[in-house]
């Protein structure tokens, strides 16, 4: 049997449990795993500027591609700490991270000794498990089980924590016979499905909600057949937007109180059942329930048993993982069109399309300084199809979704649940390390931006580059609409003369310096009719430095992005006029009727 140090055995295992990249920040009582990590080899390892900035930038990776496991690596006391925004980020949303600390010797874990924390009571709430490593013979089994955990069932997050003798200590593992564990998820049965499609077919005016799961089952191609062989209008969630493309005939547009479509709303209230998928009825999407639920049947299929009546009790629940239950729903369907029994579902789908080419936000506005619907329209003009969008939170992420059109699975990635400031940047880098070859996107607003604008110098120095978005309106944007129903704008406003940039105005931090001095590009544009020419600059700049390139646009100090008021998706307040002819809206999926 070979012998080799617990660390080495750990990294061994990584690379067979497919792990070709990590995102870390060395430290004292993490340095063995370090050093195994060098001897090994396999694995490449961006160095982070802040390890809660590595926490996202596995989470982004692992969201990039189907089987991608992100792995994120810190020393001992507030490494950890640092660590448990990504966790709660990777949870929230069911992604697989794992995040691997140091830890002060067994021998003086609990006697106050430097940066010894208990971090693994800290994150269990955050994780589907978090251990201390106390004997190390018990390292390989316990890496093993973390990967089982956070592939099987609903994905998500495990923090494992390693003394820092536990890892020097030489044990027997022979990683030649290494084997990772079955991954288990549950399926549901013919039957199960036979009666869900049943209700379906009894239904007038169905729906299908189709959630994040969806993706991360990698069941979209199966979500797009069985939408066209019953016909069945599809509503994309935030986190399942991508699922089927933006303009398939049958994409009914996103429900819900802010990130939602005036056509999608209004569709979702003239239904009479929903099927989801892979969803979790999150409340942005869902408003009030007694809005949401009234007058429809719901069936809901979810991997996770207990997610089943979490929000509301469906009429029928489901736990099956996505794919499993598409393929049953696809086969089903299948069955019951060669034998007629597929109610013709033209005249339901067509008004759904009737609503979307009718019920339209405008974008097209020339104002200076400029509204930010205008930055989402030159968005859509400049990046096709192939481009992946990452976002977080804000007025910036609302209004994109609102705005913004998305082809494929996995081409808009957005913390849904946690929705961290700062998460963008990070992200966004993950993003790109893990498809190098993609356009990627990052959107964000200024307060966003300037959370954990360090990680920028991430991209200068491992040349992962990609084209930012900034909306600027030197405001906390979303805070201040919010405060609105207290009659307040207190303690939201970024402004002041910046004394090294005067031209800025009250814009306040100069971004362009800023970036630049972190070793990228940037551009800076106050009027609309530039917002072209700087997104084409800004792709170019990235190909010929391979650096993140940042396109910061000026804003109108205040807009008000549409969304609901009232927690009604029955009543979203529209802030600003609406597309009345064509021009006003050049990019809508649907060409507008007036």
């Amino acid at each position: 049997m070979a012998r080799m140090t617990a660390a080495r055995a750990a990294v061994e295992i990584l690379r067979r449990e497919g792990v070709t990249a990590a995102f870390g920040v060395p430290g004292a009582a993490i340095n063995p795993f370090y050093a195994a990590l060098k001897a090994s080899g396999g694995i490449t390892h961006t160095l982070a500027r802040h390890v809660e900035g590595a926490s996202h930038m596995a989470e982004g990776y692992t969201r990039t591609r189907p089987g991608n496991i992100g792995v994120c690596i810190g020393t001992s006391g507030p490494a950890g700490t640092d660590m448990i925004t990504g966790l709660y980020s990777a949870i929230g949303d069911s992604i697989p991270i794992l995040c691997i600390t140091g830890q002060a010797p067994t021998a003086v874990i609990h006697k106050e000794d430097f940066q010894a924390v208990d971090i693994a009571s800290i994150a269990r709430p955050v994780t589907k498990m978090a251990v201390t490593v106390l004997e190390a013979a018990q390292v390989p089994g316990v890496f093993q089980k973390a990967f089982h955990l956070m592939r099987s069932g609903r994905p998500g997050p495990v923090l494992i924590d390693l003394p820092v003798d536990v890892q020097q200590t030489e044990i027997e593992f022979d990683p030649d016979t290494y084997e990772p564990l079955p991954v288990y998820k549950p399926a549901a049965t013919r039957a199960q499905i036979d009666k869900a499609l049943a209700m379906l077919n009894a239904a007038e005016r169905p729906l299908i909600v189709a959630g994040g799961g969806v993706v991360t089952a990698d069941a979209c191609d199966l979500l797009v057949q069985f939408a066209e062989l019953t016909g069945v209008p599809v509503v994309p969630t935030l986190m399942g937007w991508g699922a089927l493309p933006d303009d398939h005939e049958l994409n009914a547009g996103m429900v819900g109180l802010q990130t939602s479509h005036r056509y999608g709303n209004a569709t979702f209230l003239e239904s009479d059942f929903v099927l989801g998928i892979g969803n979790r009825w999150a409340n942005r999407h869902t408003g009030r329930l007694d809005v949401y639920t009234a007058g429809r049947t719901f069936v809901h299929v979810d991997v996770e048993p207990t997610q089943i009546g979490r929000i509301f009790a469906p009429d029928y629940g489901i736990a099956s993982d996505a794919a499993a239950a598409l393929e049953l729903f696809v086969e089903a369907a299948r069955e019951a069109q060669r034998a007629g029994r597929l109610p013709d579902r033209s005249e339901w789908s067509a008004t759904a399309q009737e609503r979307r080419a009718t019920l339209q936000r405008r974008t097209h506005f020339d104002d200076v300084p400029i509204k930010p619907q205008r930055v989402y329209e030159e968005m859509n003009k400049a990046f096709g199809p192939e481009t992946r969008y990452v976002s977080t939170i804000g007025l910036s992420q609302i209004a994109g979704a609102q705005m913004l059109h998305v082809y494929r699975p996995r081409h808009w990635i957005n913390c849904g649940q946690a929705g961290p400031l700062g998460w963008t940047i990070p992200a966004a880098l993950g993003v790109a390390t893990a498809d190098p070859d993609a356009q990627v996107v990052a959107l964000s607003g200024d307060y966003d931006f300037q959370f954990m604008i360090e990680e920028l110098a991430v991209g200068a120095q491992h040349r992962i580059p990609y084209v930012h978005v900034l909306v600027n309106n030197s405001y906390l944007g979303l805070i201040r609409q919010a405060q609105r129903a207290f009659d307040i704008d207190f303690q939201v406003k970024l402004e002041f003369e910046n004394i090294n940039s005067p031209e800025l105005g009250v814009y306040g931090v100069d971004h362009v310096k800023v970036a630049e001095g972190l070793g990228c590009k940037a551009i800076r544009v106050t009027d609309p009719a530039d917002l072209g020419a700087a997104f084409e600059q800004a792709k170019k700049l990235a190909a010929e430095f391979r650096v993140p390139v940042v396109v910061e646009a000026i804003l109108e100090r205040v807009t008000n992005i549409a969304m609901s008021t009232t927690n009604d998706i029955g009543n979203v307040v529209e802030f600003e006029e609406l597309a009345t002819e064509p021009s006003h809206a050049p990019t809508s999926i649907r060409p507008l009727k007036a």
